[in-house]
């Protein structure tokens, strides 16, 4: 794909912000119509009256639509190959998501599809030769790039704990993506990352506190893949391989801390780290007194800190180890703080 123009990505932008919010009230309406709806039956959900699931295919919609009709003219053939090698391994996943929403698949089942889209990502990046970061040992790249699918596609899932939450985060996680590739000419990912920022913003509308929609797994499990990939094949064009694979850590640092955060309080209490509850950085913040849209917004700051940090890792001049340093530092000092607030509210 030759570069796009300033105003080609702009309107790619706004085409899915649209055609999310179109799509949107569509599915909700749907979704009440068929109780399609996530109830308030378990002590880990804060929402009090059921909210309608079905977002998450608005945006797979969205995002795929505008890409391929709107975006994917201008690419060659092995381009769209590559497009079509992100965007079916994700759309599939995000029906998996979809079955688990409606009724609630075993943990080793999602862990299982996970794994088989991370293997087969995989074998197309090596085979392609597009890692953004390759270790030179095809063996350990395999095995990277699976273990980084598996576990990005959770942590988003997992981010997905708040209203506003997640949809926000991508859309930052995005933007950051898209200014390292337009800098690196990487304009295949640019376009995919701009396409994803405009169809999560305009979902966010409908996302926000309180809200009247939920991307559910489906959603955050396309989106999960979609950044995982991206991030993978992200070429950041900087000085050390370290420097290199601090990049894509730190572009996805908070829902990698989110994590962290609730499976290590999860293990120390001896209960499942998929059992849902109330140990997100999100129930934490509002453990020590905040609003449910000040701690959104709190973990959308703390998100564009890290995005803002890599992105400055991957494109400026000046002494980069020292922030990627300073960022590791600020990232376990938060980790140790969370993990200082109580679990629960009991």
């Amino acid at each position: 794909m030759s570069s796009l123009s300033t105003f080609d990505y702009l309107l790619a932008a706004i085409s899915s912000f649209v055609t999310v919010a179109l799509l949107t009230p569509l599915f909700r309406r749907f979704a009440l119509s068929v109780n399609f709806v996530d109830s308030p039956n378990s002590p880990h959900k804060t929402h009090k009256a059921p909210v309608p699931y079905m977002g998450g295919v608005a945006i797979m919609l969205g995002v795929m639509i505008v890409f391929f009709v709107a975006v994917n003219v201008r690419a060659d053939e092995g381009q769209t190959q590559l497009a079509l090698s992100i965007f079916l391994p994700a759309a599939t996943l995000g029906i998996v998501g979809l079955v688990d929403d409606k009724y609630s698949l075993p943990p080793f089942s999602r862990f299982l599809v996970q794994s088989v889209a991370g293997l087969i990502t995989a074998s197309l990046v090596i085979s392609s030769s597009s890692s953004g970061n390759p270790t030179g040992f095809p063996i350990l790249d395999a095995i990277f790039s699976t273990l980084w699918v598996i576990g990005i596609c959770n942590s988003i899932n997992f981010f997905d704990n708040v209203d506003g939450g997640a949809s926000g985060a991508v859309a930052v996680i995005s933007a950051g993506i898209f200014v390292i590739s337009i800098f690196n000419n990487q304009f295949l990912l640019a376009a995919i990352a701009i396409v994803t920022l405009g169809a999560t913003a305009s979902f966010l509308f409908w996302n926000k506190a309180p809200a009247r929609i939920y991307m559910g797994d489906a959603g955050a499990l396309f989106l999960g893949f979609i950044l995982s990939v991206l991030t993978i094949r992200l070429d950041p064009n900087v000085e050390s391989r370290t420097l290199s694979f601090s990049v894509p850590l730190l572009l996805l640092a908070i829902p990698i801390l989110d994590t962290s955060v609730a499976v290590t309080s999860r293990i120390r209490r001896g209960i499942s780290p998929f059992k849902g509850g109330h140990d997100h950085l999100s129930h934490r913040l509002m453990r020590v007194g905040l609003s449910k849209r000040a701690a959104v917004l709190v973990l959308w700051a703390l998100c564009a800190t890290f995005v803002g940090l890599s992105t400055m890792v991957a494109l400026s001049s000046v002494e980069s180890s020292a922030l990627v340093i300073l960022a590791l530092f600020t990232w376990l000092c938060l980790y140790i703080a969370f993990l200082g607030i109580p679990d629960s509210d009991k």
